[in-house]
């Protein structure tokens, strides 16, 4: 058993390799592109471990029938023979011109999975089945059907292991219809990078204190506060005036499922602003501050509070709002 085990690896060892290479070769036969076309120049077909045996079978068949003569034996051979021969022209027309176009990818966060969506345009009047997409050599497909002029959305995981800006991995898209004694396949390279946000610390603590306003600043948010306009909010009190509960926030809340509310802070707020700084997280390890400061980013944009964000000698002035954490995320990814 271990002689047999030993000399199956002594011939499997130089495969990977070489499949490395062949692929390497198919994708440096064309650039990068978000949108992939399929056609005879980049569609292929190898046969597989069922076919294989049923090539064997077919020439133990045909042998069979030649030292018997087995009219019989001759029509099964040469009618199994047909079929794997339809079978193939069926698997590689079954991918061959169908078009294939990612969709821009979403941010995501590290150590969490990011989904891909690639739209499978089909121009013929037929269903093209058994479309399989995945990342290249993960071994996790999506499957989907295909209708006749018609598009079908797949869905792709990918899971980044760090922070930062990453193209989207080469992915392959397979067919083994309609016997699966072969499969067809195409190796697709897209042009869109993915951001990775740094992975939000599970337990942080309660967001820093607001530093004081100083200058013409303080002025100018006293003047707002005597208007009788209010920029700060905190949480929901018992005994705050009805007028000054943040009912958009109450909205949003409700849709999702909480009956958490915020006030307007008419005091404290309005004579500082937050302000989430690497030098006040506490933390040694560079990646756990980002962790921290990419909690505190999404707990300061559920609250709906304005907050800017100090990093590597760059900063982001207090606002609120998707655009800012957006670019706050993507700060903390590319520091």
């Amino acid at each position: 058993m271990t002689f047999r085990t030993a000399a199956f690896g002594a011939l499997a060892w130089p495969v990977g390799p070489l499949r490395r290479r062949i692929e390497r070769w198919f994708l440096t036969r064309r650039p990068p592109a978000d949108t992939l076309e399929l056609t005879q120049r980049n569609v292929y077909i190898v046969p597989t471990a069922a076919g294989l045996m049923l090539v064997v079978t077919l020439g133990l068949l045909l042998v069979a029938s030649i030292n018997y003569q087995l009219n019989l034996g001759y029509l099964l051979t040469f009618l199994l023979a047909g079929s794997v021969a339809v079978g193939m022209h069926v698997g590689h027309a079954t991918l061959r011109g169908l078009a294939l176009h990612l969709m821009p990818p979403e941010p995501a966060f590290a150590g969490a999975a990011a989904v891909f969506r690639v739209v499978l345009h089909n121009a013929r009047r037929s269903t093209r089945f058994g479309i399989g997409l995945a990342v290249r050599h993960s071994g996790q497909w999506s499957w989907s059907d295909v209708p006749p002029q018609g598009s079908a959305v797949v869905e792709i995981a990918f899971k980044p292991a760090e922070r930062g800006l990453h193209a989207v991995p080469t992915l392959t898209a397979e067919t083994r219809f309609p016997l699966g004694a072969f499969r067809v396949w195409s190796v697709w390279q897209p042009a869109s990078p993915v951001m990775v946000y740094p992975a939000p610390e599970l337990n942080p603590p309660a967001l820093p204190p607001g530093e004081a306003l100083a200058g013409p600043n303080s002025s100018s948010m006293n003047r707002v506060q005597s208007a009788g306009e209010y920029d700060g909010v905190r949480a929901y009190r018992l005994g705050d005036p009805m007028k000054l509960i943040v009912w958009k926030r109450a909205a949003q809340a409700q849709a999702a499922g909480s009956d958490h509310l915020v006030s307007r802070d008419t005091q404290q707020a309005q004579q500082q602003e937050l302000w989430l700084d690497a030098q006040n997280a506490g933390l040694p390890d560079a990646e756990a501050r980002l962790s921290r400061l990419c909690a505190w980013v999404l707990m300061a944009d559920r609250l709906g509070v304005d907050y800017g964000l100090r990093l590597a000698g760059k900063s982001l002035g207090p606002s609120q709002g998707e655009l800012h954490k957006r670019q706050c995320l993507e700060l903390l990814a590319l520091c």
